[in-house]
């Protein structure tokens, strides 16, 4: 498989700082689509959507081109593994009732992703994709924040990233769209939780690639003095396109 992998090395980190979807989004999803048989997640990543799924669904189909991500991935009786991209071979025609693609659609190959969803839906079936925003905190940590994202990091960022970052408001989208639940992302995290979030970010390990050290180190101690002592609210805006195949 050729895919852009900016994960694998640091799936750990993903599966342990990576904040954790709304369970409100997918009780959301699962009111809208026609069926509570099966669901597929592509890109799934560590598992998060897809676990969260099966709290609703009988079976959850769960993609991911990512050999390390799929090792830290978590475990439920509801949700199989599968390593693939943009594909579910192991899904029948016509079978789906919710595909999703938790911030992940923007590294897809979406031409074969669109074909493979318009095949294994069922009639009156939903899509969802979905990422989140920059996070936000106070004023003061959100100012040396977004001046790490821009300035410090901002170089490194891959060119996919600036789809995620609108919320997919200008990715090509070929279906009949609905209205996208409106949620926010919320965690309470401590400074150390919160640099280990950072540390999952795609541009800093391009940064790290390139400059030979982790720009998270210097960063840290500049946040210290703002951050303050104990845990703080995190709040990511999330938002995304869904759409339903015809019925």
């Amino acid at each position: 498989m050729s895919f852009k992998d900016h994960f694998s090395t640091k799936a750990s980190l993903y599966a342990k700082y990576r904040p954790a979807y709304p369970s409100a989004l997918f009780t959301s999803l699962a009111s809208l689509a026609p069926c509570l048989d099966l669901a597929w997640d592509c890109g799934c990543g560590n598992g998060q959507a897809a676990v969260a799924l099966a709290e609703h669904f009988a079976r959850v189909v769960a993609t991911e081109p990512s050999e390390a991500q799929l090792e830290a991935a978590k475990q439920h009786p509801r949700v199989e593994y599968h390593r693939s991209a943009e594909r579910a071979v192991v899904i029948q025609d016509g079978s789906v009732d919710l595909v999703t693609a938790a911030s992940a659609v923007h590294w897809f190959d979406r031409n074969h992703f669109y074909a493979e969803v318009r095949r294994v839906l069922r009639p009156g079936g939903l899509l969802a994709v979905w990422s989140y925003g920059l996070c936000r905190i106070d004023r003061s940590v959100d100012r040396l924040v977004d001046r790490f994202y821009h300035e410090v990091v901002g170089p490194f960022w891959p060119p996919e990233r600036r789809a995620a970052e609108s919320n997919y408001r200008h990715l090509e989208f070929p279906f009949p769209e609905l209205p996208f639940p409106t949620q926010n992302l919320e965690m309470e995290w401590s400074l150390d939780d919160f640099v280990g979030y950072l540390n999952t970010w795609s541009a800093v390990t391009r940064y790290t690639q390139a400059r030979g050290h982790n720009p998270t180190v210097e960063f840290q101690h500049d946040l210290s003095c703002v951050w303050g002592t104990g845990r703080r609210r995190v709040v990511w805006p999330l938002g995304g396109r869904l759409g339903r195949v015809g019925n």
